[in-house]
């Protein structure tokens, strides 16, 4: 879709957001469509998420994503509300309307599905249990997916075991808790463990979980993209599980916002998940 008549923008919000991979990601298919426009990190401090966003429309944003600390506080700021994001409790990316309303939608939990999807074609959510590392915002994101995608048990593990039991009352089934000290039992007989917390993260300590009940055959997957290759990714695959960091999630939640924003769906290829990579 042509544009002639303005210069396209876009950008993430966060606080710190300079280390956003988010854009060389979307600058990369501006180039790649022939698109007139950037797409810029926002460094939004909390107390100015309001102000930020009344600002996109007379500024001539599209849109802009969010990141930490900005995807829940934002929710009370849309004129809009896609019902995946008010399940998850928060938003990912907001779109400014043609009347200059504001819509918020959660992209998270697509962009997590699409990225195991393509790693590993064959995956099914319903191929066994589902243990889920961490009871944040990125959890809420991947164990609504999960569940919609049919899967039939999903053991939620926090540190914090009222947030646990908490994410399980809210969802209910197929969402369990499991208590943190039963976490290296809970993997005996799972088909797939997801760590959604920050543990492995640069400069992070790793997560405080043994592989060593995980059956071989199961997924191991990270939502962490900084390294590469977290400690669990790297006891996973020595041990000769598939593993699947969480570069796909971030570069599959970008197609549908380049899309609501500017009217073009980009696709994830070979060379953009290379060119990602070389940064990390």
């Amino acid at each position: 879709m042509a544009h002639p008549d303005r210069f396209l923008l876009a950008g993430v919000m966060g606080w710190p957001v300079m280390h956003s991979r988010s854009p060389m990601l979307h600058n990369h298919w501006f180039a790649k469509h022939g698109l007139a426009g950037t797409y810029l990190p926002l460094a939004v401090q909390p107390d100015g998420i309001g102000p930020a966003l009344r600002a996109l429309q007379p500024l001539g944003f599209a849109g802009c994503n969010l990141t930490i600390p900005h995807k829940e506080t934002a929710l009370a700021f849309m004129d809009e509300i896609d019902p995946q994001a008010r399940r998850i409790g928060a938003i990912s990316c907001v779109v400014v309307c043609p009347d200059g309303t504001l819509r918020g939608s959660n992209n998270d939990g697509f962009g997590y599905i699409e990225g195991i999807l393509e790693a590993a074609p064959d995956w099914r959510a319903d191929a066994g249990p589902i243990v889920v590392m961490g009871a944040g915002g990125g959890a809420r994101a991947v164990t609504l997916s999960l569940a919609d995608r049919g899967a039939r048990e999903i053991r939620v593990i926090n540190r914090s075991p009222e947030r646990a039991h908490g994410l399980a009352r809210e969802f209910g089934a197929p969402l369990k808790a499991v208590a943190w000290d039963e976490r290296h039992d809970a993997l005996e007989d799972a088909a797939m463990v997801v760590n959604t917390t920050s543990q492995g993260m640069v400069g992070q300590d790793p997560l405080d979980l043994s592989l060593a009940k995980l059956p071989k055959h199961a997924l191991v997957s990270d939502i962490v993209y900084i390294p590469k290759e977290t400690p669990l990714l790297r006891e996973a695959r020595a041990r000769g599980n598939r593993t699947v960091n969480g570069l796909g999630m971030l570069l599959h939640q970008g197609r549908p916002a380049f899309r609501d924003w500017f009217g073009v769906t980009p696709d994830v290829t070979r060379e953009l998940r290379a060119m990602m990579e070389a940064t990390i």
